[in-house]
């Protein structure tokens, strides 16, 4: 008997990994839309990728996987067993590329393949809602297969295809806080206003001061460890030119003209993206390659220089990858995958933008099949919600940026297997952050210079 209701389950997970709508997560997710849950599926694949990329980064795992004898070439073996494994290919900063590698390939091919879906009657819609077991092999196979390459210039070149891809990719993180920042003030506001309660508002300022002054605190340790008197003038007018650009957006979000056309704008939103802009500061500024202007944070809690310094056997140092900012950037980039996973926006030029159409989020209600498994709702018969081609553009520019950030923006040298922090990377972030200045503060001046189109 229990033979038989394992054969059951099995059975009914066959269907859901392999039929046309992703019923595994209903039961977690009993309220659901069908085009919410398939976000949220590839978005957990992306997030897996990052979590082996992660582990294939951790100091110390290539020095592990030596002393498994037989597997290592260089390792411990055994008699009359070759050593066939190059570990620093599976490990290290060569993984990272080839992992984000498949990701990008993977994602990108689905772009391709859903280009023009309208509604769920499409026959691609069912690849792209179903079929969940058939996609993680193909992610497999991909992967296995990137660890073939050999080595030759595709580190080099796939490096600029990540700075490139990063750089759209910050972006767009910062065109989701932006969009994230005025519903969160819209809806408190609403609600404020509905139900007469003055904690909202409260809520609202005590959020806004907070950004402010983490901001402002961010600028204040930046100028004291991040620049000298003599030396370090990139950093000093980084930071001059973001605080002066922070001060001028929050200042133009509560002019009378601009509270007239959009009344929901506010300092919330200026606060937020100035504290993201000196995010993006930092994040720049740790990638200078003057050590006197770059030191680490580590050197800065404990005092201690951390300067590489070259072994006295000869034999090649070890480069440290993992540092604060990549953990910051994770989990701003964690943050950013799950919103735009089931963001559900009510700004018209947001949903253009991210070709997305104004809808419940994960509102609607799950439905019974007939065999009892309770499958998500097809929200998409009339038409999709989201464009299926550029949700996989986007994590497919997501797993580029991961890779740039897991190797800290290092270009590899495929020579000295040597990895140095580079001005390019300093600028790509940089620009990014001023781009992203100037789209915010194009969100809010449009309306006056254009004032018969619908910005809402």
């Amino acid at each position: 008997m229990g033979a038989c209701l394992a054969l059951c389950s099995l059975a009914s997970c066959a269907s859901c990994l392999c039929g046309s709508a992703p019923c595994l997560l209903c039961g977690c997710c009993p309220s659901s839309n069908n085009s919410t849950i398939t976000r949220l599926v590839f978005s957990f694949f992306l997030l897996l990728g990052t979590m082996v990329s992660v582990i294939m980064i951790l100091p110390g795992m290539e020095a592990e996987l030596r002393k498994i004898p037989g597997f290592c070439q260089g390792g411990t073996s055994f008699i009359g067993i070759e050593n066939q494994v190059k570990c620093d290919v599976i490990v290290g900063y060569k993984s990272v590329y080839r992992m984000c590698f498949a990701m990008t390939c993977f994602f990108f091919l689905f772009a391709a393949m859903m280009i023009g879906v309208r509604s769920s009657k499409d026959p691609r819609a069912s690849i792209q809602n179903g079929f969940w077991f058939f996609k993680f092999l193909i992610l497999v196979g991909i992967t296995v297969g990137a660890f073939f390459i050999p080595n030759g210039t595709f580190h080099s070149v796939w490096f600029y295809f990540g700075v490139v891809g990063s750089f759209i990719f910050i972006i767009i993180q910062l065109i989701l806080l932006i969009d994230f920042a005025h519903s969160w003030n819209k809806i408190w506001v609403e609600n404020a206003e509905n139900s007469d309660n003055k904690c909202w508002f409260a809520g609202l300022l005590s959020f806004t001061i907070l950004h402010y002054a983490l901001a402002f605190t961010a600028v204040v340790l930046f100028y004291v460890y991040y620049t000298k008197p003599d030396d370090c003038t990139e950093h000093k007018v980084f930071i001059s030119l973001n605080l002066i650009f922070c001060i001028i957006i929050s200042i133009v979000s509560i002019l009378p003209k601009i509270q007239e056309k959009q009344p929901h704008s506010g300092l919330l939103q200026a606060s937020l993206i100035s504290l993201y802009t000196m995010y993006v500061t930092w994040s720049a500024m740790t990638n200078n390659p003057n050590r006197e202007c770059n030191p680490s944070l580590l050197s800065l809690v404990s005092n201690v220089s951390t300067a590489v310094q070259p072994p006295s056997d000869g034999s090649k140092g070890e480069v440290q990858l993992w540092d604060a900012q990549s953990i910051v950037g994770l989990v701003i980039f964690l943050f950013c995958t799950l919103y735009a996973s089931i963001r559900s926006s009510s700004n018209t030029q947001v949903n253009k933008l991210m070709q997305t159409e104004e809808g419940g989020g994960l509102g609607g209600e799950g439905v019974v099949g007939e065999d009892g498994i309770r499958r998500a709702v097809d929200n998409e018969e009339e038409g999709v919600t989201y464009s299926y081609s550029f949700f996989h553009f986007h994590l497919c520019l997501a797993s580029l940026y991961i890779m740039m950030t897991l190797t800290n923006w290092y270009p590899p040298d495929t020579l000295t297997q040597d990895m140095d922090s580079n001005m390019p990377a300093v600028w790509v972030k940089m620009s990014s952050s001023w781009l992203g200045l100037g789209l915010y503060l194009w969100t809010l001046i449009a309306p006056l210079l254009f004032p018969d189109r619908d910005f809402s």
